[in-house]
């Protein structure tokens, strides 16, 4: 028997979609399987996790029986329901899925995922396959029949309620099998909402009608259309920084308004190495990254959202702050190694994160600048919120001249990194704009002597006198792509001279075929390389579009706009070796800085017209 590929047993991490009700996400690939999937809540236990266990992840597959079929898939118009279409010798047909929304979006009792297979032309035979594992494989569910044609799948606290239009039936006890024969205009509908097993009786409730799921489909079109036409970008970029948007909607919990970084775990940075991490949390670099740019297309309640998560979380205080947080404001996410065999053998499968206790001194500039950009667009912080600022500022100060992990999360070697002292700065400064704007009491003198210290420290140890540009770390001559960042705190001008050597540089020395790495290979403790940063990339296309230079920023853009997949999705990373892509996906910080670039290259676009 011809052994089985890596294709075969995993596809490529690209070669998925994403569906999600803002409170789960699931992956569905090119091949009609649902492989990951985190029902109860997206940094939960998994039901589906084949995407890292191909032998006991369990998944959902709907797809034709008639031997070959290729497969099409795309988003319906400006909504997170996909298609999936799949061509056969005997016709055409589409399985359409989506994890559902209602008109108010947050209401939801179950949640429910809906996969309607419907033909197009000639006539498609589908085979069926539900085999949920839940706590990420530990847990094989027993299912029973609940009446008519509705099943469920129970195990531990978890339970899965399954019902279709078309035969069902169970195999080996703990799977459930089914077939239909789908022509141009017929639906086959398929229902599974996670809920309480104690829920489950004998008799059972009852499923859903044919009527209201194909309601509960148009509810969900209709939702994700009303959301996405609120996006205020024109220009060539737009449709594309759309989909980034949605997509950053799609991270955020609708109860809470975090945002997680990824909806996924442990896809690895490098095959086969150790760089594989749970990002299925709220971290707040990248949470107020995020916000930020939907805040450029005009969706600041899912800003506002986020500033408030975050001052509850923290129960108002800057000296409880941590890098990140569940998303209902848990903070200990213990880091725990699962054992599953990984996506492609890439071990260790890791749930929790242990960088959730480290210190990342960027956190207290990310928080004010929330802050300063709300006020921007015409709020002023209140007296709970002012006080828990005094905090964060504070705090800052007290601790900007330690050693701290970065924004890269350094475990094993803390550094005075740049880019945390400048926040460290931006934190400060943007205090003292929202004091005096805002007419609140502050600390001024000792707040304007910190920042005046942080500064002299900065453009003595952070800056190579000799090449005259700006450094990874205190007496480094190493650099780092983070550095693309320091004209976003004001801390010098985009087209101050020494930001441009040091965007120039950066371009020279962490440029793999045209995309960027984060950093030099082999100045991290970890093992084994990593691909191109796809933010990096869209750093670099901000940096030159601010400095007006239009040809360097558009050939950054599109190179970081062709690693999207095929649905205009991003990884993390990106491998320029190979094509693929490396990392949680879709990741939140590649996205968000998509829009950012495309903010800037639309903006200068429009000021050269006028000029």
């Amino acid at each position: 028997m011809p052994a089985v590929s890596d294709d075969e047993r995993y596809p490529p991490i690209g070669a998925y979609g994403l569906i999600s009700d803002c409170h789960s996400a699931a992956l569905v690939s090119t091949r009609g399987s649902i492989d990951w999937w985190c029902p109860a809540r997206v940094d939960a236990g998994s039901c589906f996790a084949r995407l890292l266990d191909a032998g006991r992840g369990g998944s959902c597959r709907v797809a034709p029986t008639q031997g070959e079929a290729e497969s099409f898939q795309s988003y319906l118009g400006e909504t997170l329901v996909l298609e999936t279409i799949f061509r056969t010798q005997g016709g055409e047909a589409r399985v359409i899925d989506c994890l559902i929304m209602r008109p108010g979006g947050r209401d939801e009792p179950d949640r429910r995922l809906l996969r309607i297979v419907e033909g197009s032309r000639g006539e498609v035979d589908f085979d069926v396959l539900v085999a949920p594992r839940f706590d990420y494989g530990e847990i094989t569910p027993h299912v029973r029949r609940l009446g008519g044609n509705l099943f469920g799948f129970i195990g531990g606290n978890d339970g899965l309620a399954v019902s279709a239009d078309y035969p069902l039936w169970t195999e080996d006890g703990h799977v459930l099998a089914g077939s239909l024969s789908v022509r141009a205009g017929e639906r086959g509908r398929l229902s599974l909402a996670y809920r309480d097993p104690a829920l489950f009786d004998e008799a059972g409730p009852a499923p859903p009608t044919d009527e209201e799921l194909d309601a509960r489909l148009e509810d969900t079109l209709a939702w994700w259309r009303t959301w996405a036409s609120r996006a205020e970008l024109e220009g060539p970029e737009g449709p594309g920084t759309k989909r980034s948007a949605i997509v950053l909607k799609a991270l955020t919990n609708a109860p809470t308004g975090a945002m997680v970084a990824a909806p996924t775990t442990s896809l690895p940075e490098s095959p086969g190495g150790d760089r594989n991490w749970d990002y299925r949390f709220s971290w707040i670099r990248d949470s107020t990254f995020c916000a930020r740019s939907l805040a450029e297309l005009g969706y600041v309640a899912e800003a506002d959202g986020f500033r408030r998560f975050i001052e509850r979380s923290s129960a108002g205080l800057g000296t409880q702050l941590q890098v990140f947080y569940g998303v209902g404001g848990e903070r200990r996410l213990i880091e725990l190694e699962l054992d599953l065999e990984g996506w492609r053998g890439a071990r260790p499968v890791r749930i929790g994160n242990a960088s959730a206790g480290q210190l990342q001194l960027d956190a207290f500039g990310q928080l004010v600048s929330l802050t300063w950009r709300w006020h921007r667009r015409g709020n002023s912080p209140d007296d709970d919120h002012w006080r828990f600022l005094l905090d964060v500022v504070d705090t800052a100060i007290d601790r900007w001249q330690e050693r701290d992990s970065g924004i890269w999360e350094i475990r094993d070697n803390p550094q005075h990194f740049t880019h945390s002292k400048v926040m460290c700065w931006a934190a400060v400064n943007r205090a003292l704009k929202l004091a005096e704007e805002c007419m609140r009491k502050a600390p001024e003198r000792r707040w304007r002597k910190a920042r005046d210290e942080i500064r002299a420290a900065v453009e003595e140890h952070g800056y190579d006198h000799e090449r005259g540009l700006f450094v990874r770390s205190f007496g480094s001559r190493e650099l780092d792509a983070a550095l693309l960042l320091l004209p976003t705190s004001e801390f010098l001008a985009w087209d101050d001279p020494r930001m441009l050597r040091t965007t120039d540089a950066i371009a020279e020395d962490l440029s793999e075929d045209g995309l960027l790495k984060r950093f030099r290979e082999g100045v991290d403790e970890l093992h084994g390389g990593e691909g191109a940063f796809v933010a990096c990339t869209f750093w670099l296309a901000e940096c030159y579009a601010e400095q007006r230079r239009p040809g360097k920023a558009h050939a950054a853009f599109e190179r970081g706009v062709a690693t999207a997949n095929h649905l205009g999705l991003f990884s993390e990373e990106f491998s320029p070796r190979t094509g693929e892509m490396l990392g949680n996906f879709p990741q939140g910080l590649s996205h968000h800085s998509h829009i950012l670039a495309a903010v800037a290259l639309n903006r200068h676009r429009d000021l050269a017209a006028r000029e």
